[in-house]
């Protein structure tokens, strides 16, 4: 056993994180961005347009990892930041409380969230954001639609692993959906 314990968060290498997912539920962040008036009510979702690793496209969600040593809101902004841009003034709520856990296996039909790799654990968020968003890292593109629009069968259908369903619960917690 080494005399020193190692504190220093960071991402564990790809072999080391195949080995967790094999052997544990690995923590996530979720967010659903949003717009919102003066008086607080949603007027459109952010989704992010994406390339799969099977080359396919698809509208996803503000999503990662929490890395060990590193609290819920850091994660939270960490990721929005990475894939909104440094100027998107994201507003995290006060209470980390989120609108709901998501639990995602990687086998099907467990729950309605999907993840080939994972065993995942997500806590989801809804995130008014006020400044101007730019994609980064691996989004090809952030597109806003209404909420009406965002939970329509063809938006729907464009998100994987479940994360529509998580949408529409993020519209139905906000009152959007009727």
């Amino acid at each position: 056993m080494p005399d020193t314990t190692e504190t220093t968060p960071g991402w564990l290498t790809p072999d080391e994180l195949e080995l967790a997912r094999a052997r544990m539920p690995i923590l996530y962040v979720e967010a659903v961005p949003v717009r919102v008036d003066d008086s607080g009510e949603v007027t459109s979702v952010g989704l992010l347009l994406r390339i799969g690793p099977d080359g396919t496209v698809s509208r996803t969600l503000v999503s990662g990892r929490v890395l060990h040593h590193e609290r819920v809101r850091d994660a939270l902004l960490r990721h929005l930041e990475k894939d909104l841009g440094p100027v998107a003034l994201p507003r995290v709520p006060p209470s980390l409380q989120p609108f709901t856990v998501a639990e995602y296996f990687p086998t099907q039909g467990i729950t309605p969230f999907h993840d080939p790799r994972q065993h995942a654990v997500a806590l989801a968020y809804i995130v008014p954001v006020a400044g101007d968003c730019r994609p980064r890292q691996d989004a090809l593109d952030l597109e806003w639609f209404s909420p009406q629009e965002a939970s329509s069968a063809l938006v729907q259908n464009e998100m994987p692993g479940g994360q529509g369903l998580l949408l529409k619960q993020a519209l139905a917690h906000v009152g959007c959906l009727s």
